[in-house]
């Protein structure tokens, strides 16, 4: 087993009477991308700063780095660096002074200096733009700049603190491909806090989601998007059809549920067994719902079309049933004739969660 390079162990936090963290830990091994995802008041934005040395928990047993405790060391002193959205760049230094400053503060010989400021320049794409003031530059050039001032210094850990909600969509996109390629390349530690589910699941190895102060879920994001362990998961992630049922009988991953007086097979995830008669979440997502399909079909069910809603690439169908409104997403912007229609839903395509 690889030790973890960073380890967060039992974390606290209150804001006078609000509690942000509730004993957290967690753990980040050398070279992961590491994302930190939730709501606004989630925690994960001030579990980034107490790992930056910007915020002192309440409470915390300890926080080690490379096997150091850093728990009470201050931020200059951890060996982290932080990316912000707001760039935090000096408006009256150049392009190349800004990323320049943290390796004079760290007395670097100025030959030395130059070389690794080039260099940095050339890893985020700014080469010939050292002589530029932060007014002179794009929103995506300002970000690129805080995150060579960051690199320069090759700290064991770069944090970044939501950096990309200040971009329109086309640029975020653009940078997150550019963050997870330089990450690939570098082999560096990030840890990233966004409330994006987009930024989260194109970018991470691993995402730890957070809710009112705690950890809902961990894992890789294959396994937050498609296993949900709980409806609060489900719906973060875009699990659009949520419905309650009640077990009829379970053998290994293959559950038997009952919804409305409908008997469906669905997928059990969960290592322990579920007792008969026990409440449960069922998720589909709206893609995994399919429209007219054959007769020999499991958990195959009629319903009328309430809506169509067509979004540009893809169409949303709103179907009533006989347990609820079911929203069937169609990539091919088909719009559908009848209003009687058949659809299924897939076993492994049927989630089960604990009530």
């Amino acid at each position: 087993m690889d030790q973890p390079l960073l380890t967060v162990k039992n974390v606290s936090h209150r804001f006078g009477d609000i509690v942000a963290l509730k004993r957290v830990s967690i753990s980040a091994k050398k070279g992961e991308f590491l994302t930190l995802l939730g709501e606004s008041g989630s925690g994960k934005t001030t579990l980034l700063r107490i790992i930056a040395g910007l915020e002192t928990p309440t409470e915390v047993d300890n926080i080690k780095l490379s096997n150091h405790d850093i728990t009470y060391f201050p931020a200059d002193k951890r060996n982290c660096t932080t990316v912000f959205q707001s760039y935090a760049l000096f408006p009256h230094m150049s392009v190349f002074k800004n990323i320049e400053y943290g390796l004079k503060i760290r007395k670097i010989e100025e030959n030395q200096r130059r070389k690794k400021v080039e260099d940095t320049l050339e890893l985020v794409r700014l080469t010939g733009f050292g002589d530029r003031k932060p007014s002179e530059l794009s929103g995506g050039q300002k970000q690129r700049v805080a995150l060579a001032r960051a690199l320069v210094t090759e700290p064991a850990v770069l944090l970044f603190d939501e950096p990309l909600g200040a971009l329109d969509e086309r640029l975020r996109v653009d940078m997150q491909v550019e963050l997870k390629e330089l990450h690939e390349r570098l082999k560096m530690t990030f840890i990233y806090v966004t409330h994006s589910q987009e930024e989260a699941l194109t970018m991470s190895d691993r995402i730890i989601l957070m809710r009112q102060g705690e950890i809902e879920q961990e894992g890789p994001p294959h396994e937050i998007f498609d296993r949900p362990n709980s409806s609060f998961v489900a719906q973060f992630m875009g699990t659009e059809n949520i419905f309650h049922g009640t077990v009829v009988s379970q053998n290994g991953e293959k559950c038997l549920i009952s919804l409305n007086d409908h008997e469906l097979e669905a997928t059990w995830y969960g290592h322990e067994n579920l007792q008969k008669g026990s409440k449960v979440f069922l998720a589909v997502r709206a893609e995994r719902v399919e429209l007219n399909p054959g007769k020999k079909r499991k958990n195959l069910f009629e319903g009328t079309v309430a809506k169509t809603i067509y979004k540009g690439k893809y169409s949303d169908h709103y179907i009533n049933t006989d347990f609820g409104e079911l929203k069937s997403r169609v990539w091919d912007k088909s719009s559908l004739q009848e209003s009687e229609i058949l659809f299924s839903l897939r076993p492994q395509d049927i989630i089960v969660m604990r009530h």
